[in-house]
């Protein structure tokens, strides 16, 4: 039994009395269980119909809607829906093709045509010190190909933005952007951590601190990072990783003055995570209350970037509440960045079954985490003892929650755990709630120092790793399940690859380290041989077959591909290349 067991057993019977009063009144419907909703514009809700029009008259399997809420607007919105409206309509409604066409190209510029393509003042062809531990003249060709695809993905957004934001569902951002790529023409927020770690390795401390002051003035404007750079975006959030892009950045330069410049918004950022929209009060069995987080998006309709398929998904529910609480686990999801898995399905592969508010998830607290500790060492570098002090009692708290919600001790992995009804105030820790199904996710916190530090635990996380089924050919698989969807088998991503690679080499373990290098071996020639054959970077692989990209999802596989760029850059930097180890599948 835990050391505080005693200390908090009396909690268990103040917390049973409560849930039995929150259960027979009307608090269900309370504050508490209120959800929150941002509202719409009038630009967002007039490019949905568009969309829709859209839809109907070019349909086929290609058809994007996204393009349709990223389009620009040449003239004010009035006088654009006046024009609409006056299109010539068919019995059933639906415009031609050819009179839609000439109307888009009346009416709205291209999508994306609202960012300008720069060239980073810190870029050079081939950076001094670039990747010393690569002396494979092939690969080192290669690794200096994917350096030069910084170029291709950085924008500065353009000033039409900022003079005419009526026009735009693009926000405007002070600072240069690089952007994922293909259809994800703006800033995204996790993406970017994987983004600056590769460009740390090429070098561009310039480019990598601009991503970082945009993020900032998201997190000034609106309180929170939003999803990404879109007015659409502006309902939820994505894995809190800003801190440790800062730590990372501090890491190599030194720079007090972004650190100064940043716990302000870092502490706002917090404050966001641990409201009542994403808090969650757990009572375990050794009757100890914990706080964790969970993914909760401020929206309850379709998304606007994928409005058709959403309310195609939604048909199969005849209620207003239930349409609504399924849009709001659709978003929630999204801003998991995991869009979409089994791990946020009921009943998998039934994709109707989505209820990711119900879920809380052991990689967002092990981010939540992260911040914790990173706030207390930044507050420590700008000698605010106080604040270090209370973010590290806050990790200890949180370090405490996750053993005790999360940790299952007879598969040494950390489990999601399901609520039974999100509405509670305090919920009852059971053992059958746990997500006993195999996802990458489960080892992410080993990633967080207090987890690779504990030398007993990575021996048998480690162990479980390796007989978990999720090692493959070409990396480690994001689930055991094939369920179609993009976030599960067969697909890799390179996030989860990084993540896990570098808390097992933290560990000190060389049993760990051998694993870490061991994936990033068969990461790094999967993306090469991909590169290969197609000449592009990929945004996921296929890790059941070394050289092949992954699919499967709402959109068609994308290349560009900004985290895939920087985790095959950091993996190279750490690990190198040998000139006499092969690179093939």
């Amino acid at each position: 039994m835990p050391e505080n067991s005693h200390t908090c057993t009396w909690l268990i019977h103040l917390s049973l009395t409560l849930l039995t009063v929150t259960a027979t009144s009307s608090s269900l419907s309370s504050s508490h269980c209120a959800m929150a909703i941002t509202p719409s514009t009038s630009l967002l809700s007039f490019l949905q119909r568009l969309q829709k029009t859209a839809f109907e008259a070019f349909g086929g399997t290609d058809f994007d809607p996204k393009t349709y809420v990223d389009v620009p607007l040449k003239f004010a919105l009035s006088v654009t829906q006046d024009a609409f409206q006056k299109l010539p309509r068919n019995a059933n409604g639906t415009v031609a093709a050819e009179d839609l066409k000439r109307f888009l190209e009346a009416y709205f510029g291209g999508a994306g045509d609202d960012l300008v393509h720069l060239t980073p003042h810190d870029f050079v062809r081939e950076p001094e010190g670039f990747l010393p531990k690569v002396k494979h003249p092939q690969v080192r060709a290669w690794a200096l190909q994917v350096h030069w695809l910084w170029k291709n993905l950085t924008r500065k957004v353009s000033d039409a933005v900022q003079a005419h934001p009526d026009l735009h569902t693009l926000l405007p951002l002070p600072g240069s952007v690089v952007i994922p790529g293909s259809r994800f023409r703006e800033v995204y927020y996790w993406d970017s951590y994987w983004v600056i770690r590769g460009l740390i390795a090429s070098k561009m401390h310039d480019t990598a601190t601009a991503i970082v002051t945009n993020l900032i003035s998201l997190i000034e404007q609106y309180g929170f990072v939003l999803n990404g750079a879109r007015a659409y975006y502006t309902n939820r959030s994505q894995p809190p990783l800003l801190s440790a892009m800062i730590y990372e950045i501090y890491r190599t330069t030194g720079d007090v003055e972004l650190v100064k410049r940043s716990l302000p918004a870092l502490l706002k950022e917090y404050e966001f995570w641990n409201s009542d929209i994403h808090k969650v009060t757990i009572l375990d069995a050794q009757g100890c209350t914990h706080t964790l987080n969970r993914y909760n998006a401020m929206w309850d309709k379709p998304r606007p970037e994928s409005s058709i398929k959403d309310q195609e998904f939604a048909s199969n529910f005849s209620s207003v509440s239930e349409k609504q609480q399924f849009y709001r686990d659709l978003a929630s999801a999204a801003e998991s960045g995991w869009d979409f898995s089994t791990r946020w399905m009921r009943n998998p592969p039934n994709f109707t079954t989505l209820a990711t508010t119900s879920v809380i998830p052991v990689d967002l607290n092990a981010f939540v985490l992260g911040m914790e500790l990173n706030i207390a060492f930044f507050a420590k570098v700008v000698g605010d003892n106080g604040t270090a002090e209370r973010f590290l009692e806050n990790a200890d708290l949180r370090k405490k929650a996750m053993d005790s919600v999360f940790w299952n001790a007879n598969m040494k992995q950390w489990l999601d755990y399901w609520l039974e009804n999100t509405c509670e105030e305090v919920h009852v820790w059971k053992n059958g709630r746990q997500n006993k199904n195999v996802f990458a996710s489960n080892f992410v916190p080993l990633w967080m120092k207090p987890f690779y530090s504990d030398t007993s635990l990575v021996a048998g996380v480690v162990e479980s790793l390796k007989t978990s089924d999720l090692v493959r050919a070409a990396g480690v698989a994001t689930s055991l399940t094939d369920s179609g969807q993009q976030w599960d088998f067969p697909n890799g991503w390179a996030p989860l690859q990084h993540m896990l690679v570098e808390g097992l080499l933290k560990s000190g373990s060389q049993e760990a380290r051998s694993l870490a290098e061991e994936i990033a071996i068969r990461w790094v020639t999967t993306n090469y041989i991909v590169y290969k054959k197609t000449g592009l970077m990929h945004e996921k692989l296929d890790v059941e077959h070394c050289g092949d990209f992954g699919g499967g999802g709402e959109y068609v596989p994308q290349t560009g591909f900004g985290w895939s760029n920087g985790v095959v850059l950091a993996f190279l930097e750490e690990f190198g290349w040998p000139e006499d180890r092969n690179i093939e599948c």
